[in-house]
């Protein structure tokens, strides 16, 4: 053989072999999650199951592929399947309240009704808060005739607004309302004021606008704080202003109270704000200050809230 004819031989084997180990060790391209996600919105869901289960094969951490192939499954009618790719999903952290709850959905479909429950009580428990598609879910449709759903009904509520629901949460509800305010000594008018529940029923939201003041106005947000078991006020102005109070009710007064704060003069100045329930359609509202950290206080307002009829 002619050595540079056996040299050029021997180097185009050599390129065939790399190309083949090459080709041997390049994984097969895996769907783009893109693809997947449009067939799971457009709820094609035999090519979301099959897109996410390639998906899962070569990614398995990704709990989100694990449960939206749980979800196209038992929308296929295919439930134990559905449930074997849910516990994956657990397992990988994906959200436990609407895993558990598709899990109990699966369950149903299978005729596992104490099962289901199980998993519906442990969604409910983890926070699981949708009470409008418990109760109209038709993969739930055998549970509902049974004593046990509608207390996981109400739950649902309850955790979706947990606030409308908690007591020290509602006991500031007597402020709420139009108001037009006046002085409480002489019922010269000083001000206009709208309160309202808001996010839920957590926060009371005070809008204040003041007579004569020319232009001033605030708000307060009034809000029961569950770590120090204590109501709390943030006011704020078009001054500039900001005062924060922490209290409670007592003896059913709302009683706020602030800490020392640094005055313009370089005194202190601690605050003492009450809110007096004078019946369905009457709150007085009072605050005192004090420079001498308490030993002393003067009258800052004293304002009655006449209800708008």
């Amino acid at each position: 053989m002619n050595l540079r004819r056996g040299f050029v031989f021997a180097f185009a084997l050599l390129l065939i072999a790399v190309a083949t180990a090459g080709a041997q060790q390049t994984p097969a391209a895996s769907p783009d999650a893109s693809a997947a996600d449009a067939a799971y919105a457009a709820k094609d869901w035999a090519k979301a199951a099959a897109l996410y289960q390639q998906l899962s094969a070569g990614d398995p951490k990704i709990p989100r592929y694990w449960y939206r192939q749980g979800v196209a499954l038992q929308s296929l009618g295919q439930p134990q399947k559905a449930l074997d790719v849910f516990a994956k999903a657990l397992d990988t952290g994906a959200p436990p309240p609407v895993v558990r709850y598709n899990m109990a959905c699966a369950r149903a479909s299978l005729g596992q009704k104490d099962a289901a429950f199980a998993d519906l009580s442990e969604a409910l428990k983890q926070g699981f808060n949708q009470p409008e598609q418990l109760a109209n879910d038709p993969d739930l449709a055998s549970l509902r005739t049974d004593a046990r759903f509608a207390p996981l009904l109400e739950e649902a509520k309850h955790n979706q607004a947990p606030c409308q629901y908690t007591a020290e949460f509602r006991q500031f509800d007597f402020w709420v309302g139009e108001w037009s305010v006046v002085a409480t000594q002489g019922r010269t008018p000083a001000g206009e004021s709208r309160i309202e529940p808001i996010l839920g029923q957590c926060v009371i939201l005070e809008n204040w606008t003041s007579i004569g003041s020319v232009g001033y106005s605030g708000k307060s947000y009034n809000t029961y704080n569950i770590s120090l078991k204590r109501w709390e006020q943030f006011w704020v102005d078009n001054s500039a202003g900001m005062i924060h109070f922490h209290g409670g009710l007592k003896d059913g007064v709302m009683d706020y109270w602030t800490d020392d704060l640094p005055q313009p003069d370089g005194t202190l100045l601690r605050r003492h704000l009450q809110f007096f329930n004078q019946g369905a359609n009457q709150v007085r509202q009072f605050s005192q200050g004090s420079k001498d950290g308490g030993k002393t206080w003067f009258v800052e307002y004293d304002l009655t809230y006449i209800r708008k009829t």
